[in-house]
């Protein structure tokens, strides 16, 4: 708030009486400096709002996707397929159960999931459809093999002995799909990071010009104030506390919309989960929860959106002074 007194108009005593009664008749006492209510200031909320919004939005997905590539990662580094493939000549049943005997007894491994026959068949289900006779395909089989955390496992050895005694098998540590998910998760997040800095500079610039729309419809007091003695630090604080209540409006109005979406978002996946398309969101994004740190990640960029906002101003008032030093 702004109040000119006697004191005020006489901070630099040689000011006369006669360039103080404008200022006195322009600035009632307790009257803001900038308006608190305006149509600029209800856009500008509704700017820092939408800009919160996409910038909470943009956090929470990066979120999502590097927890999701952190399970998917930790999924497969716990795990190892052995594949066995039909020669001929050859019982692949016998071979896969021998395979399976092998690798129980390597040092290093929890269990091992051979499929059977009907089961290797699922697997192919979503690329060939149901209902078909896979019988005449050489359809290989699997075997999946846990590996126990708590020891270490000779990888090497164990590839040699099953290829010197099974015939037609594989063994797949997914390495190079581990490195695949760590990059495809790195390249979305830094993604990410661009469009939200993207984001947090669209909306500087739309403070600025706010600010700077501010100051010339207030260009007379702000002169005045400013030759009068009012110090710069005084003014350019009005201004900031000005626009840090708008930042603080419309980043609270988008940072709770933001949390509303990935609340119900998550609820309706979660209703959602039993069909087939619920399935595939749920591996690529997980359960699309943000828990509580997603969350607490939201209200920090809120509130960061708040400080920015009043500080900008605070900046741009305070340069526009000096020039006029």
């Amino acid at each position: 708030m702004v109040v000119v007194t006697g004191d005020a108009r006489g901070a630099k005593g040689g000011a006369s009486s006669a360039k103080s009664e404008p200022a006195g008749r322009a600035l009632r006492r307790d009257m803001p400096l900038v308006p608190a209510a305006s149509i600029a200031g209800r856009a500008l909320v509704t700017v820092v709002a939408i800009m919160t919004f996409l910038a909470a939005l943009t956090a929470g997905v990066a979120i999502l996707i590097a927890d999701a590539s952190h399970d998917w990662q930790d999924d497969v580094s716990h795990e190892m397929t052995i594949q066995v493939r039909p020669t001929p000549g050859h019982d692949l049943e016998a071979e896969t159960n021998a395979a399976a005997v092998i690798a129980r007894k390597a040092s290093g491994i929890l269990a091992v999931e051979p499929y059977s026959k009907t089961e290797s068949e699922k697997l192919l289900q979503p690329w060939l459809g149901s209902g078909l006779d896979l019988g005449d395909l050489p359809v290989p089989r699997l075997i999946v093999v846990k590996l126990d955390p708590a020891s270490s496992l000779d990888l090497g050895a164990l590839r040699k002995t099953l290829e010197a005694q099974v015939p037609g098998v594989s063994l797949d540590d997914h390495r190079m799909w581990m490195a695949r998910l760590a990059s495809m998760a790195h390249a979305t997040v830094a993604i990410g990071l661009v469009v939200f800095v993207l984001v947090l500079t669209a909306m500087m610039l739309a403070v600025a010009f706010a600010t700077l729309g501010a100051m010339a419809g207030n260009r007379e007091i702000i002169e005045i104030l400013h030759f009068v003695g009012a110090a710069d630090s005084f003014i350019s604080g009005q201004f900031q506390r000005h626009f840090f209540r708008l930042g603080l409006r419309g980043g609270a109005i988008g940072g709770g919309l933001a949390i509303l979406f990935f609340f119900v978002t998550g609820h309706v996946i979660g209703w959602w989960r039993a069909t087939p398309g619920g399935e595939q969101i749920e591996a690529l994004f997980g359960t699309f929860s943000l828990h509580l740190k997603g969350y607490a990640a939201i209200l920090v960029i809120a509130a960061a959106i708040a400080v920015i906002t009043g500080f900008v101003s605070r900046i741009i008032v305070f340069r526009h002074l000096r020039r006029l030093n």
